[in-house]
This record gives structure tokens, sequence and C-alpha cells, in this order.
């Protein structure tokens, strides 16, 4: 990574400009306000009286850039640090801290912590294809991670709180995550780990024609009316039964949650939802699927259009 950073992506703007250019752009310039991508129609707009990278649209007589509709709008940050955060965002494996980020860059921590975010809504991709598949293996499971802004109720106690030292549940954010064996996961913040809600999750989420594999929660009962379901009994001390498991989703959380301890230590709430993409990401672009730094900061690099992420005004508040 050392030796990546000596990249003049890093220290030179027209060179950071040029590289980001050529994979939001990877067909030439493409108007973000009205989708024009006819190159006769676009002009590069040069000279003093205009900036670097400025390009105008005759379809809508529109200016724009390579960052306008994108993560990156209206940052006073140079370009160069960003692509040195989103270089070192997808390099580490459980994640680096904005404070590392910090004071690599030079960045105060307020601006690092928010560029961050918004690299992590960059990460951000849309569940529209299915996992799984004819034959294909997909693992459910659940885990819970930090404590709750609120105390939770406990549906059985009458919307009493949870008693005092209970385990499971009590107090703690529900994540649900899907993987698919040799494949993709997806992963997700839920109020309440229940078995409507669950359920509502993996038929979403999962082909039907997949092979579902769980432990024996009752959240997942039901589930053979659907899918070719199949479940190890941990309670029992069963784990593996032939190519019956739930290793690959184990091995997804404890990478998660090392990264969540190990690195960022807190997490608000609110913005688990965003740490989730960022580990989701990068097990989707990992180096057994054929992804290197490289190209998964590429990939990321892509992920920038047509995403925003400001700061909340204080009339927002």
């Amino acid at each position: 990574m050392t030796d990546l950073l000596k990249n003049p992506i890093f220290h030179d703007e027209t060179k950071a400009r040029e590289w980001l250019e050529a994979r939001v752009w990877p067909e030439g310039p493409t108007c973000p306000h009205c989708g024009n991508a006819d190159k006769a129609k676009i002009k590069a707009l040069e000279g003093k009286a205009h900036r670097a990278g400025l390009f105008q649209c005759a379809e809508c007589r529109n200016q724009f850039t390579v960052t306008v509709k994108t993560v990156f709008e209206r940052s006073k940050i140079p370009l160069t640090k960003w692509l040195a955060a989103l270089f070192l965002m997808t390099a580490s494996k459980k994640g680096v801290s904005a404070h590392q980020v910090h004071r690599m860059l030079g960045v105060s921590y307020k601006s690092t912590w928010f560029m961050m975010h918004r690299l992590r809504e960059a990460m951000r991709t849309g569940g529209l294809v299915p996992l799984g598949g004819k034959g294909q293996i997909v693992e459910a499971d659940e885990t819970y991670f930090g404590k709750t802004e609120e105390p939770r109720v406990s549906p059985h106690r009458d919307g009493r709180p949870y008693k005092k030292g209970s385990r499971g549940p009590r107090n703690k954010r529900p994540i649900l995550a899907l993987v698919e064996r040799g494949g993709h996961v997806r992963s997700f913040h839920i109020p309440v780990a229940g078995q409507f809600i669950v359920q509502e999750i993996v038929k979403k989420n999962i082909a039907r024609e997949s092979r579902l594999m769980t432990d024996e929660s009752n959240l997942y009962n039901g589930m053979k009316a659907h899918y070719s379901h199949e479940t190890v009994k941990h309670t029992a001390n069963e784990y593996v039964r032939g190519d019956v498991s739930t290793n690959t989703i184990e091995s997804y959380f404890s990478v998660f949650k090392r990264g969540m301890k190990g690195t960022y230590q807190h997490c608000a709430e609110k913005h688990l939802h965003r740490y989730l993409a960022e580990f989701d990401f990068r097990y989707n672009n990992r180096i057994a699927l054929g992804v290197n730094d490289t190209m998964r900061a590429e990939e990321l690099a892509k992920g920038i259009v047509g995403k925003r992420l400001t700061y909340r005004r204080p009339d927002q508040a």
C-alpha cells in the first residue's frame, strides 16, 4: 500500500481527475444533468476563464465536471485526498479508522469522518438480483452488535423491557445476513429479529431454486414451503453435516465484528447500515473472487455516481 500511495493520482490534481474520469466515464464524458453521451454535443471548456475538467452539454446547456451528482460534489477537499482515502478504505480488510486516515492525509478529523461516510454511501448497492440459484447454497443467520440507544421491549412481556441479565437480543442491535457460498453477501440492520421480518427479507433476496441453510432458530420455521431448507443444530454441538453448515456466514460475522470492535470501536445505531455496506462491499469484491486492491478501488470509484450525502443543516435537525 505504501508503494501504491506513490502514484501521481495522490499528489497531482490533474492526474487524480483524469483517473476518476476514466473510471466514471469509460466511453467518454456523459452529462449528469440530462444523460447526453454524444461526444459531438459535449464540449470541453478550456482557457484561464474555466477550471480544468469543465465540460458543457449542448443538449441542456449545463456545465459539469466528473464530480457533479456524485458523493464528491461540492467538496472543498482536494481530489487527491479523496482518492487516497478511497484506496485506504478498500485495501483494509477490517476497515481503517477516521483517526488513522485523518493523520495520514492531514485532513481534519471532522472532514475525514464525513468523507468516509460518503465513501460508504458509494459502497452501497441495491439488491436487484436474488442471491443463489439452481443448485447453489445460500446461508442465512442473524447476530447482534452494539447496544440500542433506546431500551427494547419484550414481545413476550406485555410491552415491558427485557429482564436484566437476560440473554439473546436484550437491548442489542439485530443484524441479518445472507451469504451465497462462494459468492456475495447481503446484510441488513433490522429493527427486530422477528420471524415475519426475517422471512420476508429472505424471500425477497434469495432465489427460490436455492438450497437455504440456517441454524435451528425458530425464525426460519416454515421456510421448507419456499426452499430446500436444511439446518444444523448448534445447541447439540452440530456445526457441519456433509455440506450443510452456516460456517460461511459465521466467518463473515467474525470479520465484521473484529473490524467494528478493533478498528471503529464505536458506531451510532443510525450509521450501522453504512458500516454494513462497507463490509459487504469488501466481501463482494474480495481476492477469492479475483478482485485485487486496485480493482476494488476502481469498482468503488464507479459507485460514486448518482449518490449524495450532505451535512444536516440546523433546520433539518
